[in-house]
């Protein structure tokens, strides 16, 4: 054990726990608050954005189904907003038990993730939810009358984007298994074949309905990300060599 680690009993390290716990939820439910007050309107009008350019309305079918929609808006963007405070909280309880190049890692690993995860939203958002959206409801039929509510439509949007969210963490994976030997270049390039199948079957399962068209429109961008996440590998494991030779040299 570290000179610097102070040794601590179970419910030292439980009421921490709890400290972290509590910071945390009320870090999210005040931002939360805030934006529900204050930016609610704004944030549902960007949510709803694509359908107003289609000129398609909204409706709801309950008397409180627009105002827990507006409010399940308002809790999304609250975590994510209050995530650098939550974030802290978490790497401040488990800091004290890491090593130095594993809290390098973090360093790098936690607001890499988390611009990745919005990148990937928002390149969701801008550019392949609004081309689905068009298709979906622009080509559904002539003669047939869209009523969609307001709870479906942002159920469907948030099932939609947070997927993509979660699959532009792929060369971030790629990049700590090469780092660990656990992947390499040569493994990923060979078994480019069955990441494609799987690709199309995680698309199939993570698209929020059983129209090929979303399911190819995400497995379109996992695929490139695949392919980058194979060069990102090689630059990896050559910087990799380079840095196990000039160690033999100096010894």
């Amino acid at each position: 054990m570290r000179s610097s680690d102070k040794t601590m009993t179970l419910v030292e390290h439980l009421e921490e726990l709890r400290k972290v716990l509590v910071i945390s939820t009320l870090a999210v439910a005040a931002t939360t608050l805030v934006i529900f007050f204050l930016y609610r309107e704004p944030l549902f009008q960007l949510a709803t954005a694509p359908l107003t350019e289609l000129n398609l309305p909204l409706i709801y079918i309950a008397p409180t189904e627009a105002l827990f929609t507006k409010l399940k808006i308002s809790a999304i963007a609250g975590v994510i907003i209050s995530l650098p405070v939550v974030m802290w909280q978490v790497w401040s309880f488990v800091m004290p038990a890491l090593h130095y190049h594993e809290r390098r890692i973090i360093y790098v690993m936690v607001p890499s993730s988390m611009a990745l995860f919005i990148t990937g939203v928002l390149f969701a958002y801008y550019t392949v939810f609004r081309f689905a959206a068009r298709f979906l409801l622009v080509t559904a039929g002539q003669g047939l009358e869209a009523m969609i509510t307001v709870s479906k439509y942002v159920s469907f949007l948030v099932s939609f984007l947070l997927p993509f969210g979660l699959v532009f963490e792929l060369p971030l994976v790629v990049l700590l298994l090469t780092r660990l030997g656990l992947v390499t270049p040569k493994f990923l390039a060979k078994n480019r074949k069955y990441a494609i199948l799987i690709t199309f079957v995680i698309a199939a399962a993570l698209t929020p309905g059983p129209d090929v068209v979303s399911q190819l429109l995400m497995a379109g961008p996992m695929i490139i990300l695949y392919e980058l996440s194979i060069l990102i590998s090689r630059v990896v494991k050559a910087k990799k060599k380079a840095a196990e030779a000039e160690a033999v040299d100096e010894g």
